[in-house]
Parts: C-alpha cells; structure tokens; sequence
C-alpha cells in the first residue's frame, strides 16, 4: 500500500487561501521558470522545483480534495490535474448530474470511506490529500503519513489555514526533504506516530 501524503502550497504565515478562496501569489512559482513540468508547457518551474515535483506527481494515484475546492475549480472540468489518474471527492452530494460522466472522479461521503476508496484506486501509488479542511480531518484521524508543503515567501495575515481547523498537537519528524526552488521552498515531514 502506498503512503498518504497531506500536500499545499502555503504562504509562510501557514495559508492556502485567503478569507475570499483567492490564492494569490501561492501558484506563481509554477510559472517563473524554464523548465516545463508538463507537456502542456503552460507550467514552466526552476530547474530544482523540476527535478522535485515532476518525481512527487509522478507517484500520486489518486488525490483527495473536499467538495468546495471541487467546486472552486468546476472539478479541473473532468480532468484531474498532473496526469492524476483518480480524483476522489469527499462529499455528502453526489456528483453533478450530467458532469462529465466517464470523469475520474469518485464522490464519498466521509473522510475515512474517502480515503479507503483513495487507497484501493491507488494500489501501491501515493494517495496524495489537498491540504485544508479535508486535510486536516485526514491527519486528524491519523490517516496522514507525510506532510509536505511547497512555502512561498507571502504573509495572507488570515484565511483557509492549511491544517484546517485541527486543534490538537500533531508531531512531525525533522523534515526528511527540503529543496528550494525559485520563490518557493519544498518541504516534506513524516508524521510522527
């Protein structure tokens, strides 16, 4: 079984959005380099953030993101993002009637259903889980394995808190990967168990 993996950019204040879901500068550093990360080529990073990010999507299965950031980005329009194979979204609503019906995309009611159907269309892949609400509720249920996070040098002051509304302590191990890219620093911690 793959491992699962708590995964935003966050601004150094600890934000994946601010108060209006706005992410501001949060994504640019997937737009200041040379290198494209896609075959699309509208994703252009520093040569390090390449080298990090393009093996981490390599290994995801199938990410897990609440219903309102499903929402937010009208589901990728049925396309999962990064050449995910699987989206699974945790959700009391059903999918969208007539939303792109062959769409890879799994609603569940509840995290942990969520998350068993994420781990058996992931097979050995990593089970990637969008920070915030749903990711907290995750890590919360101590489900999370790893926590990894991609830090850009932005103050929000308030907004949608990475860690969601969890409110007990959670340790995590010194982190195991740090690589800094161009306006961004890639970090990723195991979860202390």
């Amino acid at each position: 079984m793959g491992k699962v993996v708590m995964y935003s950019s966050v601004s150094v204040d600890g934000f994946i959005a601010d108060d209006n879901d706005q992410v501001g500068p949060l994504f640019e550093w997937l737009s200041n380099g040379d290198v494209p990360l896609d075959e699309s080529g509208g994703i252009r990073v520093s040569r390090a953030s390449y080298d990090y990010t393009r093996a981490y999507w390599d290994e995801i299965g199938v990410t897990v993101v609440g219903r309102h950031v499903f929402d937010l980005t009208d589901g990728w329009g049925g396309k999962p993002p990064g050449g995910i194979d699987h989206m699974v979204v945790v959700s009391h609503r059903p999918r969208p009637e007539g939303w792109h019906p062959g769409a890879p995309f799994h609603f569940v009611d509840g995290v942990e259903a969520a998350m068993a159907r994420a781990r058996e269309l992931a097979g050995e892949r990593t089970v990637e889980v969008a920070a915030g609400a749903v990711g907290g509720q995750v890590l919360a249920a101590g489900l999370v394995d790893e926590v990894a996070m991609d830090v850009v040098p932005v103050v929000f002051g308030s907004g949608k808190r990475y860690f969601g509304s969890v409110d007990v302590q959670h340790l995590l191990e010194d982190p195991h990967l740090l690589i800094q890219g161009t306006r961004v620093l890639h970090l990723r911690y195991r979860v202390r168990r």
